[in-house]
């Protein structure tokens, strides 16, 4: 069976008024510190019991949640006025100039103007936060210089083996082509031999060997001697 619904009026009984306070007080707190946790809220909670003892809770400062509350009350019946939202957005104008004239002062007084007005105090002040900015950028700076460093020493890494692998296919090659020609006036000399062997013998069959061939002249001495015989027919037969 579930739970019977619970009338929500006061518990005339002072013994259980003050146990349910308790457990319901600690409940609440519990969620209010979840809420504040879960969903990232500022959250601030106060409770008063009816003996006027205090019971509160907050995440950052009562103090700045009640000043924050108070802040956004005032904006919220500012802005339901005219006239007042008006006067509110002139405030925050001033406000932000304010802020702006005191920025410049402290940018001016880190470059080391304006100095005349500033006691000891304010100047040692001044100087030690010039030298945690000091000190941060030099952090700031090493960290760079030693990243770009790093990088440097892995793409000359990076370099080097792509420098080793192609020594090596250019060793490779070099081999390669010692070997061919080797092959190649390898065959050429024992061609060379095998056709001066061939020459010496007078025999053998080189069917790649190349056939040449010389028309000679007829000598003048045959073809008088053909005339002379031409001439003797034709007398003997007149």
């Amino acid at each position: 069976m579930g739970r019977g619904k619970i009338v929500i009026r006061r518990i005339d009984n002072s013994t259980s008024r003050q146990v349910t306070f308790s457990k319901r007080r600690n409940g609440l707190l519990k969620k209010a510190k979840e809420l504040a946790i879960l969903c990232d809220a500022e959250v601030g909670v106060m409770i008063f019991s009816s003996t006027g003892k205090l019971y509160d809770f907050s995440n950052s400062s009562m103090k700045s949640v009640i000043e924050r509350y108070n802040k956004t009350k005032e904006e919220h019946l500012q802005l339901a006025n005219p006239n007042s939202e008006v006067k509110f957005w002139q405030r925050e104008a001033t406000m932000l100039q304010q802020q702006l004239e005191s920025l410049q002062g402290n940018h001016r007084k880190m470059m080391g103007e304006e100095l005349s007005g500033l006691s000891v105090k304010d100047l040692q002040n001044l100087e030690s936060q010039l030298e945690m900015s000091l000190r941060g950028v030099r952090t700031k700076k090493e960290e760079l210089l030693l990243s770009e460093i790093q990088e440097l020493s892995r793409t000359g890494n990076l370099i080097q083996q792509e420098n080793l692998k192609l020594h090596k296919k250019l060793n490779l090659v070099r081999q390669e082509n010692m070997e061919l020609q080797k092959k190649l006036y390898g065959s050429s000399e024992v061609n060379g031999a095998n056709r001066s062997s061939f020459l010496a013998n007078g025999t053998g069959d080189d069917s790649n060997a190349p056939i040449c061939l010389q028309l000679c002249q007829p000598q003048q001495e045959d073809r008088e001697t053909t005339g002379r015989a031409t001439k003797i027919r034709r007398l003997e037969l007149a």
